[in-house]
């Protein structure tokens, strides 16, 4: 008998709302922090922005007709926050609503299953200028109330819920690194922030629950598998310390509800650890048992090795794309990550290793115990069109093998619902602009017409999902 991936396997891919929509002032859309941080200089590749992005919100039916050709089994996708609510609460603006009742139907009527991500990033720009947004606990309020507008007007047709899309970078970014809103250099307020998240995952997965709606739900965090550098005590210490103060510490709160004693007792002793308040730990551990399904971002692994007090810190990413740029970067006393000279890296220096997506698959299960969704997993690269095709091998083979590892991790025991690309179109990738792609399907953003190119590897992937993996697991 032939390998294949269960019947019900979801073969999707993903995008977000700022990345593709456009329109960011159209039809009574409020701003959000995005809307204002790409227009202030030099906080951007080359200062591009979402203002038009792909143009989804005018080509939606375009966009679909070309996921139906393609045969996808769900599309991922996020809901802008202040297209539904302009200024983060109060007036419910009708034509967002409407805008996304005629993605989810279109997407229905096509036979593609729709999977929301409630939050990809683009807080409301009047929450965060009223009371710095995720810096204060009246997020948790105003983002449950949000959650319930969209489970209410779309419960009966979305069977699946991504509350947040990676809390852990868009604190991280936001608030240690200061490359993403709000630009803050402040290890205690990113993990302030992120506490608030992980309450906010835990009240709306309370809502969906004692309100009844149909359907799953979790929330997705980007995953890095770490490995010790070498055999030495010293490295393996800072593989511990990593998932201590990293992996374990940003899986822990949302799908047990605690941290880990010794990753949060580190950060205690040095007054950078959040605080909890009692409610706080009822509602995390209710909303953990509650949670249907972990979300998994998965892009690269990290080699890790000793990292002393006087050792290296943080390190801003290659954004500019111009490989052998890799820096090494840590949290002095804890670790650092060093290259990997066994694995292949792409042109922006991120490691590139299907193999550690089985090996998270593995860990994350054995660990929590729920099933995984992969919400992402894809290839940034400089795509070019000839003769009108973009032949783009190298995301083929990136895709094949990391399929290849979801396999051999279903043989192994983890209950996997499914796998989407990052991403169906090319779109904006944050702060490395249109230069950085990552869709099947090509976007010519010199063109103001914004025409789509089927890539090679929209055909490679339309074979996967029609022989359910078949064709892929034997190559």
């Amino acid at each position: 008998m032939s390998n294949r991936f269960p019947e019900n396997f979801l073969f999707g891919s993903a995008s977000a709302a700022y990345q593709v929509e456009g329109a960011y002032q159209e039809d009574g859309k409020g701003l959000s922090i995005w809307d204002e941080w790409v227009k202030l200089p030099g906080k951007t590749f080359q200062g591009t922005n979402g203002d038009v992005a792909t143009d989804h919100y005018h080509r939606v039916e375009e966009d679909i007709a070309l996921m139906k050709e393609m045969g996808l089994k769900a599309y991922r996708f996020s809901i802008s926050w202040t297209r539904i609510l302009p200024e983060g609460r109060g007036r419910i603006e009708r034509k967002g609503l409407e805008f996304y009742h005629k993605l989810i139907d279109g997407l229905l009527e096509n036979g593609i299953e729709p999977v929301v991500t409630i939050y990809h990033w683009d807080l409301p720009l009047a929450l965060q200028k009223e009371y710095g947004g995720w810096e204060d606990r009246k997020i948790v309020e105003d983002f449950t109330a949000f959650a319930k507008i969209l489970f209410d007007e779309f419960h009966k047709k979305v069977k699946y819920w991504i509350v947040l899309n990676e809390p852990n970078i868009f604190t991280q970014l936001g608030y240690f690194m200061a490359l993403h809103p709000p630009g803050i250099k402040d290890m205690g307020m990113y993990l302030k922030t992120y506490h608030h998240t992980a309450l906010v995952h835990a009240y709306v997965v309370k809502l969906f629950k004692e309100k009844g709606y149909e359907g799953k739900i979790g929330s997705s965090i980007a995953y890095t598998p770490g490995y010790a550098k070498t055999e030495d005590e010293k490295d393996v210490e800072a593989q511990r310390r990593y998932y201590e103060t990293v992996n374990h510490y940003i899986m822990d709160i949302y799908f047990k509800g605690k941290y880990p004693s010794w990753g949060y007792a580190y950060f205690n002793e040095r007054g950078l650890a959040p605080k909890i308040l009692p409610e706080d730990e009822k509602v995390l551990v209710e909303s953990a048992k509650m949670t249907d399904f972990i979300g998994i971002n998965y892009y690269q692994s990290a080699t890790l090795a000793y990292n002393g007090e006087d050792g290296i810190g943080v390190s801003d990413f290659n954004v500019s794309g111009e490989k052998g740029n890799f820096r090494e970067s840590g949290i002095p006393g804890l670790y650092r990550q060093v290259y990997n000279e066994k694995l292949k890296y792409t042109d922006w220096d991120w490691a590139i290793d299907p193999d550690g997506l089985r090996y998270a698959l593995v860990e994350i299960s054995e660990r929590f115990g729920k099933p995984i969704l992969i919400s992402e997993n894809g290839m940034g690269a400089f795509d070019e069109v000839s003769e009108g095709k973009v032949q783009d091998g190298y995301r083929i083979d990136y895709i094949r093998e990391h399929i290849k590892a979801c396999y051999d991790a279903i043989g192994e025991g983890v209950d996997l619902m499914g796998y989407c690309t990052w991403s169906f179109t090319d779109l904006l990738s944050w702060l490395n602009g249109y230069q950085k792609r990552y869709g099947f399907v090509f976007v010519d953003f010199e063109k103001e017409d914004l025409p789509r190119i089927r890539k090679d590897s929209f055909y490679f992937y339309q074979d996967v999902i029609k022989t359910n993996g078949e064709n892929c697991l034997k190559e």
